[in-house]
């Protein structure tokens, strides 16, 4: 296998060592190269220091991966590292290897009557061991979403120092739940890079997928993990090896197929929530209450296309929460916010059109009551605008639907965005700004109008 070596923070070097081989016979190799004493050197991998005895496999070291080895200078860290490797070594040092790590527990409550019940700690070593026999997985996968394969990968988690952003920090304890990977400050350590005193450490996370490199990180989808206590999808009942849970109080589990299929049927109906915190995202397909999802990247699952369909249509809904409106122009849509009590727009011409409107109407700017403009202004031969026959032709269709719009369809009295009823009761709502408002009296709908003509 090949290792790439960083010694002392220099540039990675290849090495080729047996799969079998042992981190001792890796120090002797680097120690032969630098001219320095194997038993001075230490062997650092994803926040711990790696024992001579142990192999390389068996210290989880995937192909191609980056080790750093160090010859730290004498002094008070040294000492530091000798308390830090004793604690370690009280049997606790499996266990917090970042690569062998079992968050999902973080994401499952004891409460949840949609799951089997995760056990407590007292209980695992039973279980674990009953489900070994039984061939069942009893170790979650990170997942994440890798821009290179532009798909859900699996995932590996790496830690660095905060000051230095060097992987040279050894951590003082394992992460035990994902708060402890998704937030700062909970989880120090010593940092070996020459002249850095830093102690903070930083959590990334890699796709697993294909080798990588110092600066491509993914973004970890922490809801996503793998399906070890084999429930069944809220959607389709069936029993997938990957899942999401969302973060309901009742932890519904769907499979990636199924939250696929969610999200697009939301986004077709433009049916996401937009939370001023959070941004433009989704809750439990159940419709559970406080089950937003906070990391919006899981929506990554819809794809390239899709994707970005979704965030057009966010920027459209933080648009609108903060008072904004779109350039009605046809192929424009550039994002405005004209200032208040105006009814006077002009669209921004480095942004998109120069269109002047009518910030009520939408239309074409004009003086007077808005309903003006519902005529077509007359043309006369005075203007010198000369429409040839074939032009006249092509422009019916146009007028058609221009006119076919006036007919059928009436403006939302909130965002003024046409709105067409297409038979059912006078009770509509706003596919842009989801106001409801009742068809015949144009106002918010209320108990008179559900009461006098609700079916007309």
């Amino acid at each position: 296998m090949i290792v790439f070596v960083r010694y002392n923070l220099g540039p990675g070097v290849a090495v080729e060592l047996q799969e079998e081989a042992s981190v001792a016979e890796l120090k002797e190799v680097v120690g032969s190269q630098q001219g320095v004493r194997p038993e001075q050197l230490r062997v650092l991998f994803a926040g711990r220091e790696l024992q001579n005895s142990s192999s390389l496999q068996g210290c989880d070291l995937p192909e191609q991966s980056t080790v750093h080895v160090v010859l730290p200078p004498s002094g008070s860290s040294s000492s530091q590292l000798l308390l830090l490797q004793e604690r370690l070594a009280r049997g606790t040092e499996e266990r917090d290897s970042l690569t062998r790590l079992d968050l999902s527990s973080s994401r499952l409550l004891t409460t949840s009557s949609g799951l089997a019940v995760i056990l407590d700690e007292g209980g695992r070593g039973v279980e674990e061991a009953a489900a070994a026999q039984n061939g069942v997985r009893t170790r979650s996968t990170f997942f994440v979403y890798c821009k290179r394969c532009r798909s859900i990968q699996s995932g590996k988690l790496r830690v660095r120092c905060r000051s230095c952003k060097q992987t040279t920090l050894t951590l003082s304890r394992g992460p035990s739940c994902w708060d402890d990977v998704l937030q700062p400050g909970r989880i120090h350590g010593i940092c070996q890079s020459d002249g850095c005193h830093g102690k903070e450490a930083e959590f990334y996370m890699k796709c697993a997928s294909h080798p990588t490199s110092d600066d491509d990180v993914s973004v970890a989808l922490d809801l996503i993990m793998t399906n070890s206590r084999d429930v069944p999808c809220i959607a389709c009942t069936d029993i997938m090896d990957m899942i999401l849970v969302f973060q309901c109080s009742e932890r519904h589990v769907i499979c990636l197929d199924c939250f696929h299929r969610y999200c697009q049927t939301r986004l077709n109906e433009r049916q996401f929530v937009h939370h001023p915190v959070v941004g433009y995202s989704l809750p439990c397909a159940v419709g559970c209450d406080d089950s937003l999802i906070k990391e919006l990247h899981h929506f990554r699952i819809l794809g390239e296309d899709q994707y970005g369909r979704y965030q057009q249509y966010g920027a459209e809904e933080c648009l609108m929460a903060i008072g904004g409106l779109m350039c009605p122009s046809p192929g424009c849509g550039a994002g405005l916010v004209p200032p208040d009590g105006s009814r006077k727009v002009e669209c921004d011409r480095q942004l998109g059109c120069g269109f002047v409107f009518c910030r009520d109407c939408r239309s074409v700017f004009h003086e007077g009551a808005c309903e003006a403009v519902l005529t077509p202004p007359s043309e006369d031969a005075s203007q010198g605008f000369v429409v040839e026959e074939e032009a006249s032709l092509r422009g019916r269709w146009d007028q058609a639907s221009r006119l076919f719009i006036q007919e059928s369809t009436k403006r939302c009295p909130q965002c003024s965005v046409p709105v067409e009823r297409n038979g059912g009761c006078m009770h509509m709502q706003c596919s842009l700004c989801k106001a409801e408002w009742c068809w015949l009296c144009r106002v918010p709908w209320n108990r008179e109008c559900m009461g006098d003509h609700w079916f007309g």
